[in-house]
């Protein structure tokens, strides 16, 4: 059985709440309808098979906003984040928006009898800003290799891509991942895409695309999960030759067509969030996580996704 949760409203969306949706400060009036979420438990293993990994995608919302409902304020639910990563178990978590000292040295520290796990401060390339961590749960996945760079014409130091026309700093943690039971590896990038930036974005695909080239020459499978701050159907997807969105090439059944972005269940947004693959990783399954945990509605102002990739 599954539950559906409906809420019928139209709204325009502040100003205050607009930076949920991206992360960095931006002005503009949206109308948007609020849709039907529906809660699949039917068909879903949740969990990956023997040589299977799971990968999950979280933006954690940065922990210094002041949310106008405090209870969204990180202190109230940061607890609750933790118990979804246990419940979930993912092979490897991607974050977006995890400020470095205050989420992810948090998650880190928290799971840390799991997971091990890689990030810098965008900022900095240390401790200052916003972090595109990964973590790595220990007893399924070994790091083989794993750095940062940056989605800007300088890309290997702290930058903006103001040329770009990018509103912020913006960077992306990649690894070279092993399946410790079976000794497949693949090549896994985390991101986040500018949220002002036309040009900014489609020029960050263009540079992911080249540093799949330059890590991968082996051609491994590749897995890209991101906040793309694009819907699916956006041009610069283009730029990712061989590489698919997991949710469409789930099986029939094992997959929704959830929105992930909600600003804390007030809007539709869209579908921004996805994890991208390419073969031979297969997708298993596809699930935009709805459901609460310690009594905690909405993790953040984006629902968690994850996927189940077999080799």
């Amino acid at each position: 059985m599954k539950t559906v949760r409906r809420a019928k409203l139209f709204i325009i969306l502040s100003v205050i709440l607009l930076p949920a949706v991206f992360g960095c400060d931006k002005k503009k009036d949206y109308e948007l309808d609020v849709p039907d979420v529906e809660y699949h438990d039917s068909k879903l293993k949740k969990y990956p098979g023997e040589g299977e990994i799971k990968i999950l995608s979280f933006n954690v919302r940065y922990g210094t906003a002041k949310e106008t409902n405090s209870s969204n304020n990180w202190s109230n639910r940061k607890s609750a984040c933790v118990a979804m990563i246990k419940d979930q178990k993912p092979s490897c978590i991607g974050f977006q928006e995890a400020v470095y000292d205050i989420q992810f040295e948090y998650f880190k520290d928290q799971l840390k009898d799991e997971y091990d796990g890689y990030g810098v401060g965008r900022d900095d390339w240390k401790r200052s800003g916003e972090c595109m961590g990964i973590l790595w749960r220990k007893s399924e996945i070994k790091m083989i290799d794993i750095g940062t760079f940056w989605l800007s014409p300088t890309p290997d130091t702290p930058s903006k891509a103001d040329s770009w026309d990018a509103a912020c700093f913006r960077s992306a943690t990649w690894g070279i991942f092993e399946v410790i039971s079976t000794g497949q590896r693949f090549c896994y990038i985390n991101t986040h895409l500018d949220h002002k930036g036309a040009k900014a974005r489609e020029e960050s695909m263009k540079l992911i695309s080249k540093r799949f080239e330059q890590y991968n020459p082996g051609r491994l499978p590749q897995i890209l999960s991101a906040d793309f701050n694009a819907s699916p159907s956006s041009a610069i997807f283009g730029n990712l030759s061989g590489m698919y969105n997991s949710r469409n090439m789930a099986p029939t059944g094992y997959s929704d067509e959830n929105t992930t972005y909600h600003a804390w269940g007030t809007t539709a947004g869209s579908q921004i969030d996805n994890i991208l693959f390419s073969y031979p990783a297969t997708p298993k399954e596809y699930h935009t996580i709805v459901e609460p945990y310690e009594s905690v509605a909405y993790l953040s102002d984006h629902y968690p996704i994850y996927a189940i990739f077999a080799f």
